[in-house]
């Protein structure tokens, strides 16, 4: 038996020196966006949003506007989104600040409460050291104090942000003629450009839309509960919406935590079965089932592009993980017609074969053969001239049969 074979490649370089140069490539390239992150995350995210709000731009054409005054209104669009968002961080921050300073006596006691509980069960004192280090509230009081030197470095990226979508909103007045004028040249670039961009655009106004739904419910229920400072948390669940698979966790934490402060276990849980309830309702069963299509990303490589992009240019980098994710699968795989396995294995199952339904074991072919392998009423079979005894035609016919009758007589 032959040993199966994937189809021949072309002549060139061998399969292991191609992976290992494509490796090659990808870390000197990573390198370097990892030394420019702080001008890299604030251009991607400046393309996001101009993805975003670019469908606003036609239906003003239609209506007469001007190509200046279409793009001017899309710039306004993309400000108000950006200015809605720097002002909710920008509140959310100041609240956290106070409450760690609120709050600072009643946290040293959860913390000397919650080691001295783990020491009772025998836990040893690695786990607790770690434990109190991470709940210990002069960590979180020096997050607390950082925030402002954050504060300062996101406003100036925040107007990096601001100057990306001036350029690329006017950028993107000139490029909406390329199909007209390459549609022949590049269809296949064209189409993969404008599947990218309605893919990215559907992720991220699904996520802001049930991000909205989940923000409201959680809020609502944590100032129901007595939770302190419940605006803060809901606006802690908008953002992680958009961190896939962990952003639910990251979310929970931190209200939970106020909550073990302020009315102990009981309403921690309460916390906890809350966000459980309407995140995995909304996020888990509901929200999939929207953005499935526009993603196409397998559940792990979802989770690796958060930590990887996180890793790569910072905190920005788990918002922005899946674009970038599906921008990268969409310049180096796509691209390649040979690739196919590979956009499959990342969770694109448009480009996996149609799959031949397998034969089973006996099964029979109705065209050809009747039950039990023989032949089926109506159907003809070669003559098989190893089957024709001596002296017999192999049709099976006798030498005097009915079509010999009258070559005998024109013999006679």
């Amino acid at each position: 038996m032959t040993a199966l074979q994937d189809a021949p490649r072309p002549p060139g370089l061998a399969p292991s020196t191609r992976t290992l140069l494509s490796l090659a490539a990808a870390v000197i390239v990573l390198a370097g966006v990892y030394v420019a992150r702080g001008l890299f995350g604030p251009l991607a995210l400046a393309a996001v949003v101009v993805i975003i709000v670019q469908p606003v731009r036609a239906p003003l054409q239609r209506r007469g506007w001007s190509r200046w005054a279409a793009t001017t209104a899309t710039i306004v669009v993309a400000y108000l989104i950006l200015g809605a968002l720097a002002a909710l961080l920008a509140f959310a921050g100041v609240q956290f600040a106070s409450l760690v300073g609120q709050y600072l006596d009643d946290l040293s006691t959860m913390v000397e409460q919650a080691t001295t509980w783990l020491e009772s069960f025998g836990v040893e004192g690695q786990v607790t050291d770690a434990v109190a280090s991470w709940l210990d509230p002069s960590t979180l009081a020096g997050f607390a104090a950082t925030i402002g030197g954050t504060a300062m470095s996101v406003l100036t990226a925040f107007f990096f942000v601001l100057a990306y979508v001036i350029f690329m909103a006017a950028d993107a007045t000139r490029y909406q003629d390329a199909r007209s004028r390459f549609g022949l040249q590049r269809p296949a670039t064209l189409d993969r450009i404008t599947a990218y961009n309605s893919g990215v655009r559907r992720y991220f106004v699904v996520n802001a839309s049930f991000g909205a739904v989940v923000a409201v419910i959680d809020g609502v229920a944590l100032w129901w509960m007595g939770v302190p400072a419940p605006a803060v948390w809901a606006i802690l669940a908008f953002v992680t919406n958009f961190v896939p698979n962990i952003g639910f966790v990251l979310g929970l934490v931190p209200p939970a935590v106020m909550a073990l402060v302020v009315g102990g276990w009981p309403l921690a849980l309460g916390v906890v079965a809350v966000y459980c309830v309407v995140n995995v309702v909304l996020q888990v069963l509901v929200q999939p089932k929207f953005v499935a299509d526009a993603v196409n990303l397998s559940l792990t490589l979802s989770f690796f592009s958060v930590v990887f992009w996180t890793l790569v240019i910072g905190p920005l980098g788990a918002i922005l993980a899946i674009p970038l994710t599906l921008l990268t699968r969409a310049l180096v795989i796509e691209g390649d017609p040979g690739s196919g396995w590979l956009r499959y294995l990342s969770g694109d199952t448009s480009a996996a074969p149609r799959a031949e339904p397998p034969e089973a074991p006996g099964e029979e072919r109705p065209d050809a053969d009747g039950p039990g392998g023989t032949p089926a009423e109506g159907t003809d079979t070669p003559p098989n001239p190893e089957d024709a005894a001596p002296g017999r035609p192999a049709d099976g016919s006798s030498p005097g049969g009915p079509d010999d009758g009258p070559r005998a007589s024109a013999g006679s």
